[in-house]
């Protein structure tokens, strides 16, 4: 039986159609096809690091490949986003990396890479808030007697950070942008040394991460004035958050999340960034996350990408304005 013309035109579009969707297919590599390495910037014992292990063995038992967490510190977590950005492009090398890499390095380096074009974004995976803590032998009880302690010293107090640029730097300049009061910056190598210094009374206030900090709180070693998220943290629910006192809209909260190489092929981001969200959801890692201070959080890739583009405009503005250099 003879085909009309309309019908045969029909039939013609269906099957090249169909060759068209076998070639796509076709040419979509199978991922992952060895191990993936989950690069960490920095070393063992932090809270990325934490995170990392925490999450390779689920995406591993979901991929059917070992996920190996591969830590390589140095230049404030530059060299680990470097060494992404120039990997193969094939979803086997996936940056974990924290919010100021991606969003306040390229402000404070000349970096031998762009975060927007040379890498592309997966899903966020969690955040933490920051808490602003003084000694307790420290004369102010609360955020608004020390701003008024702070004020009145016109600058001549101290804050300690992990080091210049860091996401505790930026937090600390933030708070005293909003909050309208002046102190000098004491910078360390790390969060591990600041907080000694805190607990040692060398430094009056440091605006740490709460995973880190939370043990000293408890045991009475430090006093916290308040906590920087949307809403009292529910590890620290009797601690009040910066927002409701006299400071509206403030929020400030370090985050965590996955990248790859920007040439990486999309049925690969999305495979990783599927596995990721079914991951974090599991009680197992959540709970895991929780327990560190952690909070589970996932985004698209297209929230992410414009989370660090605000983000990096923010940070601009105030390493600009505050005269931050890297070091």
């Amino acid at each position: 039986m003879k085909l009309s013309a309309r019908a045969g035109v029909g039939a013609l579009a269906l099957f090249i159609l169909g060759i068209g969707s076998g070639v796509s297919h076709a040419l979509e590599t199978p991922y992952p096809t060895r191990p993936v390495r989950l690069i960490v910037p920095f070393p063992p014992g932090g809270s990325t690091d934490a995170m990392a292990r925490i999450l390779s063995p689920k995406m591993a038992e979901a991929m059917g490949q070992s996920w190996v967490v591969d830590n390589r510190g140095g230049a404030g977590g530059n060299l680990a986003a470097e060494y992404t950005a120039r990997a193969s492009p094939d979803g086997h090398t996936v940056l974990i990396a924290l919010n100021t890499q991606l969003t306040a390095a390229p402000s404070l380096y000349k970096l031998p890479f762009n975060v927007e074009k040379d890498l592309q974004p997966i899903t966020m995976t969690a955040t933490h808030e920051h808490i602003v803590l003084v000694p307790p032998a420290f004369p102010a009880k609360t955020f608004k007697e020390f701003v008024s302690v702070a004020q009145h010293k016109g600058g001549k107090l101290t804050y300690g950070t992990s080091g210049v640029g860091g996401s505790l730097h930026l937090a600390a300049e933030l708070l005293k942008r909003r909050a309208g009061f002046d102190m000098m910056h004491v910078p360390y190598k790390g969060a591990g040394p600041a907080i000694a210094a805190l607990l040692g009374g060398e430094v009056n206030l440091m605006v740490g991460a709460v995973p880190s900090t939370i043990a000293h709180v408890n045991a009475g070693r430090l006093r916290a004035l308040a906590t920087t998220g949307p809403v009292r943290h529910k590890v620290t629910p009797a601690i009040p958050t910066i927002a409701e006192l006299g400071y509206p809209e403030f929020e400030n909260v370090a985050w965590f999340a996955l990248l790859v190489p920007s040439a990486t092929p999309k049925h690969v981001s999305a495979r990783i960034l599927q596995e990721a969200h079914k991951a974090i959801q599991q009680p197992e890692v959540s709970g895991a996350m929780s327990r560190l201070g952690l909070d589970p959080k996932t985004t698209t890739a297209q929230q992410l990408a414009a989370i660090i583009k605000a983000e990096t405009a923010l940070l601009a503005t105030v390493i600009r304005e505050a005269g931050i250099k890297g070091e």
